[in-house]
């Protein structure tokens, strides 16, 4: 998550410095003699041939900020959801597909995430980036118009259609664009970007849900992408067009989209069954399996599933990590709103530090000096994920102060900084160019499938132990339609699989020879 710290201290300077050519040419002999690789040499040359600029200098600026523009869109529109989605969830008579409308979107962006990588690797990043963010325009016209909670969910599905061709398609750019030693750097920039989004975006979507109504804060932001995309693509058309070197233009491996569309049917069904709590529900959970599982092993590399070290247990990582943060902060808004009789504004601003921390975690993770301690920064990372989604269900005890939630969020949000950029920068150290797109589109469905698994597994708790009621009036407040064991069968599994993933972030470098 970041866009670089508008703040301008220190922390981010060393990365937009340029180095001298002395610096580059230690620096790339040092990273070659370590990894013997000829991309690493090509870095190099990049470097010296535009003066070891950072990602702000002549070469990189424009660039730099356009990517960032549109993760900055990305991060103004989720954390907006996530503050209005209480409002319109009852408003739709749709609090029992709440875990649903946030589903939905993981599970169209599976299928984006294998086309995008097909796509990117094949012709380039710049016509899945394109795509990716018209549908995900179109997909907030298409919610911020629902007349019911089954259209507001289809206009989520088209937004998880464009997030997943964008978020693949940028990690190509990145991997064509920018010198190895600049990719920790624009990965904490992606992460700085939440910064801002996160402070403003539940305040300002709250306010906007409160008075203008919910529907504004889905229809308001396609407007917003008009900037980014007029700075960035003439950039990625000079510097990342065209198929990857050693990839073959043009061709598709339809086998893979097959099992893209795999995962995201079978996701479906099984978010699906999971919604009904039905005895007639475990056909399509049965189908949804079927077709989950053989997509998952054919699309993940070998070994994910027993977090195999090396490149299998990086993308089993982000898929541990960012599963059980989401299933877990997805609820937080509904639990204050309908728990502590919380305004929308309130519920989003608990979360609001998070964005600050979050882009702690990952300045820290890229510096130069922490990269021998990357696995432990990692393993800590996920330990304080863990003790924030345990603490935070406390709130339901109505004597504990509703802001240790804003607290216990902002202290797992630094352990996602730490953990969340630091798989990217080991998944872009461990693949070979024309592998970036494709490896990049298995670290992505980690994430959305864990999403997808662990939403469905949160919202059948939620729902069987009675969150269906929980909110369906209007007025619900703490008082009334009260729910606490709905939410702790949310909240308490989904810290379990969080400090799990302390051990897989102990496996992700390879064994040394």
């Amino acid at each position: 998550m970041t866009a670089l710290d508008p703040s301008g201290d220190a922390a981010v300077a060393h990365d937009i410095a340029p180095d001298t050519p002395a610096e580059i040419a230690a620096d790339g002999s040092a990273d070659i003699a370590a990894d013997g690789s000829a991309g690493i040499a090509a870095d190099v040359a990049a470097d010296v041939r535009t003066g070891g600029e950072g990602v702000l200098g002549r070469g990189y600026r424009a660039l730099s900020i356009g990517i960032v523009s549109v993760v900055l869109l990305i991060a103004f529109e989720a954390t907006a959801v996530g503050t209005a989605m209480p409002v319109a969830a009852r408003e739709l008579d749709g609090v029992s597909l709440y875990a649903f409308a946030f589903s939905a979107y993981f599970t169209t962006s599976l299928f984006g995430m294998v086309l995008s990588g097909q796509w990117a690797d094949r012709r380039g990043p710049l016509a899945p980036l394109g795509a990716g963010i018209a549908a995900f325009a179109a997909g907030l016209l298409l919610a911020g118009t629902a007349a019911s909670m089954w259209m507001f969910i289809a206009g989520r599905a088209v937004q998880g259609l464009g997030g997943g061709l964008v978020i693949v398609a940028l990690y190509v750019v990145v991997s064509r664009a920018y010198p190895q030693r600049l990719r920790p750097a624009i990965m904490a920039a992606f992460a700085a970007s939440w910064v801002v989004p996160s402070v403003v975006g539940p305040l300002a979507s709250g306010a906007v849900t409160e008075h203008l109504g919910w529907r504004w804060v889905f229809i308001g932001i396609p407007v917003l992408v008009v900037f980014p995309l007029a700075l960035a693509l003439p950039q990625i058309r000079r510097r990342a067009s065209g198929p990857a070197e050693g990839a073959v233009p043009g061709a598709v491996d339809r086998r893979r989209v097959r099992l893209a569309l795999g995962i995201s049917f079978g996701a479906g069904f099984l978010q699906y069954a999971a919604q009904d709590l039905a005895w007639v529900s475990l056909l399509p959970g049965a189908v949804g399996v079927a077709l989950l599982v053989p997509a998952v092993l054919g699309l993940l590399p070998r070994g994910t599933y027993r977090a195999a070290r090396g490149l299998p247990a990086v993308i089993l990582l982000r898929g541990v990590a960012a599963g059980s943060f989401i299933a877990a902060e997805s609820f937080v808004p509904l639990m204050l709103v309908t728990q502590r009789g919380l305004s929308p504004t309130a519920a989003g601003l608990s979360l609001a530090v998070g964005g600050a921390t979050w882009a702690l975690g990952s300045y820290v993770q890229s510096r130069p000096g922490l990269e021998p301690y990357r696995e432990r920064m990692m393993a800590g990372g996920m330990v304080l994920v863990a003790a924030a989604i345990v603490t935070a269900p406390s709130v339901l005890i109505q004597a504990v102060p509703v802001w240790i939630v804003a607290l216990a969020w902002g202290i797992g949000c630094l352990g996602m900084g730490l953990v969340i950029s630091s798989t990217s920068v080991l998944l872009l150290q461990l693949s070979a160019p024309e592998e970036a797109g494709a490896n990049s589109a298995a670290l992505q469905i980690s994430d959305g499938l864990s999403n997808v698994v662990l939403l469905a597994v949160g919202g059948a708790a939620f729902a069987a132990l009675g969150g269906g009621a929980v909110g369906a009036a209007h007025g619900a407040t703490a008082a009334g339609g009260s729910h606490p064991a709905a939410f702790a069968a949310v909240f308490l599994p989904m810290a379990v699989v969080a400090l799990m993933g302390a051990w897989v972030a102990t496996r992700v470098r390879a064994e040394r020879r």
